[in-house]
């Protein structure tokens, strides 16, 4: 698989595209004025305690209160991606209380971004990346990323840490997956960086007031080169030399071996054009998705889950309904895949797939679904075919949704999705009228709505309001308001 990593950048925002075999997967974006706070640090004060939620609310600066709950303080990180490390934590408490009180100056990193109308969420376990190493100051004992499969490697990776810890025990550590093959000089010179960073970060926080960033992660191509080359990039694209030479200068400091693949972009076409990630972008953003056969998905995100209907579209297959079905299952479940990844979909998310009768069938497409989330960094967890032949899964969110980012509700709908239609406005505006009754001092009625409203009042409602001018007493005129919606109206007495 040939994978690569184009970064756009432009003067208020970065974008980083995942690009395998030529097929978009995964879209980053970072905006100057609204970067997002996943690993940063801050001193925060806790202003609120709930006991009957077993959290606290932590404010660290924001416009938003954060969220600490009480197990993101007595237990092991959420990064179940790893083995062998245990957090050094105090036994399980049943009152947050015991552990917090409103006032208390704490040190906290932020483990998800603000979504829609809910702060960001906390831990107090510290967790601070380097190339190869995670640094947990607050934990002890070393573990191997899972991705490393062989097990003489992770046995030596172990070893070689353990050895450059010696019996100090400052906290814990996480051997990357862009660890294998390592020198141990290479891991030493990453211990002693997150030593000193985690330094930097305890005297900071002792001088910083509350609400103050302590520690912020690295910019997005940055972050771009620590965490995703080991995913076996080959080549990464960069369209700004400004950046391009401060991503060398990274390289060349941090990871030299991966220098060479850094390229700079100078043709006259925009970088994502030539790549057709544009075009990609915009049909990531709406509802129907087209499968090669014919078929197609309708994805629709909602506040409380994400619902993804699998249809068979124009796709009427060669042989028989249960072989129809079963391809289109089969090649909707690849599709979901990358779209949970290309769209950023978290949460509770039900898959309604076509019914299937044969019991192998089943199994096949559930099976392709895993296959297709296996290169997935977000965990996921999907339960087997529920009685309506529905799947239900689950996708850690840690980030807002790309249409979160780059979208926001209809002014029209305010998000609801639809709006009343002109006829059911018109009975409104009629309802309306009369509930106000008659008015002797008034001259006339005048209408403001919008111009759907007003030509259906003039043409198919033209007899009902006529009865209604006979029936109030008053003349009734009618104005366009072009900045209304179709459900807004106005009815004013002159």
């Amino acid at each position: 698989m040939s994978v690569e990593i184009l970064v756009n950048v432009a003067p208020g925002e970065t974008r980083a595209a995942l690009v395998e075999d030529g097929v978009l997967q995964e879209l980053y974006i970072e905006r100057r004025r609204r970067r997002g706070l996943v690993s940063n640090l801050y001193q925060g004060r806790v202003t609120r305690v709930l006991p009957g939620m077993q959290a606290a609310f932590i404010d660290i600066g924001l416009e938003r209160t954060a969220f600490l709950h009480a197990a993101d303080i007595a237990s092991p990180p959420p990064d179940e991606t790893v083995a062998g490390v245990v957090q050094l934590s105090a036994a399980p408490v049943e009152d947050v209380r015991q552990l917090l009180s409103p006032g208390d100056d704490i040190l906290v990193q932020v483990i998800k971004d603000p979504i829609g109308s809910k702060g960001a969420r906390l831990t107090t376990y510290i967790t601070l990346p380097a190339r190869y190493l995670v640094y947990l100051p607050r934990g002890d004992g070393i573990g191997v990323s899972t991705r490393i499969e062989d097990e003489t490697e992770r046995r030596r990776l172990k070893e070689a840490v353990a050895q450059l810890r010696g019996n100090e025990g400052d906290g814990g550590y996480i051997l990357r997956t862009a660890a294998q093959g390592v020198s141990v000089e290479s891991l030493r010179e990453d211990m002693e960086y997150l030593r000193k960073l985690w330094h930097h970060v305890r005297v900071r926080a002792t001088q910083a007031a509350h609400g103050t960033l302590v520690h912020e992660d690295l910019p997005l191509p940055l972050r771009i080169l620590r965490d995703e080359l080991s995913r076996g990039v080959v080549r990464v694209l960069v369209d700004s030399a400004a950046e391009h030479a401060r991503m060398t200068t990274f390289a060349a400091e941090f990871t030299p071996a991966t220098a060479a693949r850094l390229e700079l972009h100078g043709g006259p076409r925009p970088i994502f054009d030539l790549h057709a990630v544009e075009e990609e972008i915009t049909r990531a953003l709406e509802r129907k998705v087209p499968l090669k056969s014919g078929g197609h998905l309708v994805v629709d995100q909602r506040e409380a889950l994400t619902t993804i209907d699998v249809n068979t579209g124009a796709y009427v297959g060669h042989r028989n309904l249960e072989e129809t079905t079963f391809r289109t299952n089969l090649e909707a479940a690849v599709s979901i895949g990358r779209q949970l990844r290309l769209r950023n979909l978290g949460g509770i998310i039900i898959i309604d797939f076509i019914d299937m009768h044969d019991e192998s069938h089943r199994r096949q497409v559930l099976a392709a679904l895993e296959h297709s989330l296996a290169g997935d960094r977000a965990q996921s967890h999907i339960v087997s075919l529920s009685p309506l032949g529905l799947v239900e899964m689950t996708r850690k969110r840690t980030r807002e949704s790309l249409e979160h980012v780059l979208c926001a509700p209809c002014r029209a709908c305010e998000g609801r999705g639809f709006v009343k239609t002109a006829e059911t406005v018109c009975n409104e505006i009629f309802r309306e009228i009369l509930r106000q009754g008659p008015n002797h001092a008034a001259r006339e009625l005048l209408i403001l709505a919008h111009a759907d409203v007003i030509e259906r009042l003039l043409e198919a409602e033209a007899a009902a309001l006529g009865e209604l001018k006979a029936q109030v007493g008053l003349p009734i005129r009618l104005q366009v308001e072009g900045l209304y919606g179709v459900d807004q109206f106005d009815i004013v007495r002159a």
